[in-house]
């Protein structure tokens, strides 16, 4: 529906509400590949709310005042904001396990560099293992603890663009005690070491 890339959102802050991670983030893709067929139901009044705040875009877009991107920016973060908070209360049985994954997805993203094993992220999720595996792997394709490598490696490729702390730093500071398991990793998925990362972006900056 939307890409937050290109519209700016700050994505790594909604990320940590389970409701988002579990409605923009899981739901696509988990709908494409399984059928779901669920949707967010608002009472009256929550959906006058949301209509509201949808009522106010369209205006935004229409007038073009002075500032109307930031305020339409706005608005839709406090949209998807409302919308993520209302998913908790979701009942469709389907929509309750994304959440348990988006709740796990939210302390991960949380707290990306903890030692994180499997069987705390069950406890946050009231999953046996074989069920947390089985439906985090379904919504998101990969099991939890390569989601945090992936994780880690994303903020480690921001980092490597925008700061100037080495390759060993930013190793520590996301979560892996090894820069050479990181370097394996980082290579595993980039298909490059972080140092060629670092030079390729330092050049095309």
């Amino acid at each position: 529906m939307y890409d937050p890339g290109q519209i700016g959102l700050p994505e790594a802050e909604l990320r940590k509400l389970p409701g988002y991670c579990a409605m923009f983030m899981l739901e696509p893709s988990y709908r494409r590949q399984h059928r779901f067929a669920s949707r967010l139901h608002l009472q009256r009044i929550p959906l006058a709310h949301a209509e509201q705040l949808a009522d106010e875009m369209e205006r935004e877009c229409k007038e073009k005042a002075a500032g109307h991107e930031a305020a339409l920016r706005a608005k839709l973060i406090e949209l998807i904001v409302y919308l993520a908070r209302a998913y908790n209360f979701s009942e469709a049985t389907e929509a309750r396990a994304l959440l348990r994954v988006g709740h796990v997805i939210g302390a991960l993203e949380n707290d990306f560099s903890k030692d994180w094993k499997l069987e705390a992220l069950q406890q946050i999720a009231h999953m046996s293992r074989s069920n947390l595996m089985r439906v985090f792997r379904k919504a998101t394709g990969h099991p939890p603890i390569e989601y945090l490598v992936r994780l880690r490696i994303q903020r480690a490729m921001e980092m490597l663009r925008n700061t100037d702390l080495t390759i060993t730093e930013i190793a520590l500071v996301i979560g892996f005690n090894d820069s050479n398991y990181f370097t394996r990793q980082f290579r595993k998925i980039n298909k490059c070491t972080p140092r060629t990362y670092r030079l390729a972006a330092q050049t095309t900056s």
